[in-house]
């Protein structure tokens, strides 16, 4: 006997419960006139997640049953599972309904609820306590969510069952960042070597906030491997046919790996592009230096919204160099995106005139550079509120960790794109971003040049940081594995360079908390994945 089943691989909205259910009563739709006999959609598919505090909200939740219903009168012979939140006596579940002729004939209630990084889900949902075997034609499956089949050992209950069932069907939104994809299949495969059953994975796509959903839903071969897999970064009705017998039949071929930097770079993308869509933004304007940082943000911003729907200003002055101006048109001119020059000389000027008169008997210090990053950061904001542009801000995560970087000047904006990735990385990307073109979209000139925020005569940022290999390694061993001072030193030495470092990272934080939203890409991100006090005097040994 054959099993014809489909994953709907959806884009949710979190709180767009019309939309959402829009979707995948489309998908359904889609499902039923090709013959499918089992559809299944992501994690909380009605709500999107993560919902957040509004599963604090008694009547978000009603709204979500009552969609949850709408959907179940439209389902005919094929068993559709969807995710939602339940609600029995007061409490929440984060919930997989299995829905079949109109009813809804099994809700399985999250077990595994997860509490670190940036999940919160204890906050929320009381765990399940059960599972069950699920008829399907002349075979037996099982349900979980996401966390579920991350667990390893911790519930006896549902190991029993999936000892019995033919296979297992898991609702995921597991986000994105470097390594995650690896970690996910080794994991995932494991488990269904384990069992010896095929297990049907279907995960969440799009960007949500600061978090991107990769997709990759797939179906996972007893023996581990993958057999077939949805698209990346995209929406997919992915169709297989699963075999009696615990054998799954290929329908169709597995999409090609991609690079590292691929994967990234659709990552920064996706994220970039559903965080202004979804906030109702359909046109970007960013601040375009010449520098690689500004570049990079100006490829994603074309990538994800179209050449016609990005600005691109140049807001020279007295000390930006003729060959960093020429290479921010030249960029602008490559990508096709729209190009303004307003040089702030004039503005610079008046700023100094007034100040002076108070600065009398001080000299020039850090506070002149941080008033041309703020003029540029009002001209930007000042087109936003005039034409509607959502602001992309260009800030690293080097120069976000280390505090080289302006309050309401180059951290002014919206929506930080590349705040999570690394200045070498920067590079990387860039690299990658040509080699994709066949040609320099971003000059030759711009990946060799030392970086510099030109705020000063012969300005260049390793007058202030250590160079970016060595202070990258630094912020990983300290933000993203949490090791002390001792053993970042036994590991890259330069105490006193480490030392200034750390100090620079930990004072630090309240600018931090202070800036925009951006996509997350690291295991350990700042925001929801590192919470440190701003009033701090804990030092590192």
């Amino acid at each position: 006997m054959h099993l014809k089943i489909a994953i709907g691989q959806i884009n949710s909205i979190v709180g767009d419960l019309e939309s959402n259910s829009n979707k995948i009563l489309s998908c359904i739709k889609e499902a039923a006139s090709k013959d499918i006999d089992l559809i299944v959609f992501p994690e909380l598919s009605i709500t999107g997640y993560p919902p957040e505090d509004l599963l604090l909200k008694p009547h978000f939740i009603k709204e979500n049953i009552r969609y949850l219903n709408k959907i179940s009168k439209e389902i005919g012979d094929l068993v559709a599972i969807v995710g939602f939140v339940d609600e029995k006596k007061g409490d929440i579940y984060n919930s997989a309904a299995v829905m079949r002729n109109k009813k809804i004939t099994y809700i399985y209630h999250k077990i595994h609820l997860p509490n670190y990084g940036v999940f919160d889900e204890k906050r929320y949902f009381k765990p399940g306590a059960d599972n069950k075997l699920i008829k399907i034609k002349d075979l037996f499956f099982s349900v979980n969510i996401c966390e579920d089949i991350w667990a390893d050992g911790r519930e006896r209950m549902a190991e029993r069952v999936l000892k019995k069932a033919d296979f297992l069907v898991n609702v995921s939104a597991s986000p994105y960042h470097i390594g995650k994809i690896e970690e996910r299949k080794r994991i995932i495969g494991t488990k269904a070597k384990r069992f010896g059953i095929p297990i049907v994975y279907c995960n969440l796509v799009g960007g949500q906030d600061e978090l991107v959903f990769d997709g990759r839903s797939a179906l996972f071969g007893k023996d581990g491997s993958i057999i077939v897999e949805a698209k990346a970064f995209e929406e997919d009705l992915l169709i297989f046919d699963l075999g009696a017998g615990k054998k799954a039949k290929r329908a169709m071929p597995r999409v090609n790996p991609v690079s590292r930097e691929e994967e990234i770079y659709s990552a920064l993308v996706l994220g970039a592009k559903d965080y202004a869509l979804k906030n109702n933004f359909s046109k970007v304007a960013l601040g375009l230096s010449g520098g690689i940082d500004s570049a990079l943000v100006a490829c994603i911003a074309k990538d994800g919204l179209g050449r016609g729907n990005v600005l691109a200003l140049s807001m020279p002055s007295r000390y930006s160099s003729v060959e960093t101006q020429k290479d921010a048109s030249l960029i602008a001119g490559n990508l096709g995106i729209k190009f303004r020059e307003i040089p702030i000389n004039n503005i610079f000027s008046s700023y100094l005139d007034t100040l002076n008169l108070h600065f009398k008997g001080v000299g020039p210090n850090i506070t002149e550079e941080n008033i041309q990053a703020r003029i540029r950061g009002n001209i930007l904001m000042a087109f936003s509120n005039k034409f509607g542009y959502l602001v992309f801000n260009t800030g690293n995560k080097s120069e976000t960790s280390a505090g080289y970087c302006t309050l309401y000047g180059d951290m002014a904006g919206g929506f930080s794109v590349i705040k999570d990735v690394p200045k070498r990385l920067v590079y990387e990307l860039a690299e990658y971003r040509n080699k994709k073109e066949g040609k320099d979209i971003i000059p030759k000139s711009v990946l060799k040049r030392a970086p510099t925020a030109e705020l000063r005569p012969n300005q260049k940022d390793q007058d202030t940081l250590p160079p970016y290999d060595f202070l990258d390694r630094v912020i990983g061993l300290y933000v993203e594995q949490n090791k002390g001072f001792s053993d970042i030193i036994k590991e890259v030495g330069h105490k006193d360079i480490v030392k200034k470092v750390l100090n620079m990272i930990d004072s630090s934080e309240y600018k931090r908390r202070q800036a925009p939203p951006g996509v997350k890409i690291t295991p350990m991100a700042f925001g929801k994945d590192r919470r440190m006090p701003i009033t701090n005097k804990f030092t590192p040994s």
